[in-house]
């Protein structure tokens, strides 16, 4: 059991059943290949996947590779694919078909994250949600009261957490190794390909930009490596125009303020070239002032010394020739049919499995006790101890809508984020 897994996992109440709400991509690629390795493994029961629409979920169920590796596995589908219907209410549904104290995944656009997790939490249900949790403090802030008051569990998928060189990075930063951080650029540019999807329906100005959407995944890696916390935030967009003709921020780029006075600038967009060898563009690197030297942490995400040339006209990738990060998720063979999930986005996805499995048939005060233990540690991100990402989605937010004026965030009684 890694470091990242929690301790204690009993399994005296059976497998954790589970419910996904969302059928998009990282459903098809990452949640649901990780929950059929685990239903294999006896963690995972009964697989529930609702979405608002049928079409989004006759395709999943039919997907060539998911069917390759994970043999006469399948979900029940919310609303039924056959149907052909719109349901905005379908996971509810889903919800109510759930016994108290079983799992929900959020894997929704980020601004309808707080009612499904709030409405998951109402009927008695741990949650795992995609990355960033909601999009205001205070959103973050109920969620986390109300997960604490019902002894649940509420964790965020920041997968970059789970990455062995973040963990390796966070233990030496924090005895002293590096020094202290003082500057520090990140970057993570996804595919074109996102506009042409269903990103052209909700990747609006209003709803989202990339700076928040992906940039956040190294402003929450910043604060899991040092503890720093962010205290002033800048943001800019560059909109443009969706296939559909919806406008949204394409490119954006942060300028993140820490306590000590480090600078973080993170710059995001949807536009890597879908021909690229990527098939995205990511990276970070950390400057740190140290006793007369200075200190570096270097993180290559893009490249990570695995090159594939592809005789087949397109690879996996979408280019003949690819950077192939095989740390991220892979499905590989295994001794029986079909094929393992391996790398840090499972390994992410499992844990969230079994912290909540490791909290089924307890009583109150000690599922309260365990989640309380969960968040002083700080590997799992969840409400509290993540909610400085709250805090910067909400300032960068709150900047890009004042043309790049900054946003202060104030820790000096209740935290909160206010213009200048």
């Amino acid at each position: 059991m890694s470091s990242m897994q929690p301790d204690g996992i009993s399994r005296a109440s059976g497998p954790i059943d589970v419910v996904v709400v969302g059928a998009g991509m990282f459903t098809r690629d990452v949640i649901l290949p990780s929950l059929y390795h685990l239903q294999r493994c006896g963690e995972v029961g009964a697989i529930s996947i609702a979405a608002t629409s049928a079409a989004r979920l006759g395709p999943l169920a039919a997907a060539a590779e998911l069917a390759e590796s994970f043999p006469g596995q399948g979900f029940v589908a919310f609303p039924d694919p056959a149907s052909g219907a719109r349901d905005a209410d379908a996971y509810l549904r889903a919800l109510d078909s759930l016994a108290p104290h079983h799992l929900v995944f959020v894997a929704v656009p980020d601004h309808l994250h707080y009612r499904i997790i709030v409405d998951a939490l109402q009927r008695d249900q741990h949650v795992y949600s995609v990355k960033p949790l909601v999009q205001r403090h205070e959103h973050g802030r109920r969620i986390g009261e109300l997960a604490a008051e019902r002894g649940l569990f509420v964790g965020i998928d920041y997968h970059k957490r789970f990455d062995r060189r973040s963990l390796i990075a966070r233990r030496q930063y924090r005895r002293g190794d590096f020094g202290v951080f003082a500057y520090g650029e990140a970057r993570m540019f996804e595919p074109r390909f996102y506009r042409h999807s269903n990103f052209q329906n909700w990747f609006t100005c209003d709803n989202s930009d990339p700076f928040t959407y992906v940039g956040c995944h190294y402003v929450d890696l910043v604060h899991f490596i040092t503890g720093l916390r962010p205290v002033l935030v800048s943001a800019a967009g560059a909109t443009g125009s969706f296939p559909n003709g919806n406008v949204g921020y394409l490119w954006a780029h942060g300028r993140v303020h820490w306590e000590n006075g480090a600078i973080l600038s993170v710059s995001a967009g949807l536009g890597y070239p879908d021909d690229g060898a990527g098939s995205n563009d990511q990276g970070m690197t950390l400057y740190c002032e140290g006793d007369g030297r200075s200190g570096l942490i270097d993180h290559d995400d893009q490249h990570r010394g695995v090159e594939y040339a592809y005789a087949a006209a397109t690879g996996p990738g979408g280019s003949r020739f690819n950077f192939v990060n095989p740390d991220f998720f892979r499905l590989a063979p295994r001794d029986g049919a079909g094929a393992d999930p391996i790398g840090y986005g499972f390994e992410s996805m499992a844990a969230g499995v079994r912290t909540a499995l490791a909290l089924r048939g307890l009583p109150l005060d000690e599922r309260r006790a365990r989640l309380q233990a969960i968040d002083r540690r700080g590997l799992i991100a969840t409400p509290f101890n993540s909610a400085v990402n709250e805090h910067v989605v909400e300032a960068a937010r709150r900047s890009l809508a004042a043309a790049g004026a900054p946003a202060r965030i104030r820790y000096d009684g209740p935290a909160a984020v206010s213009s200048g």
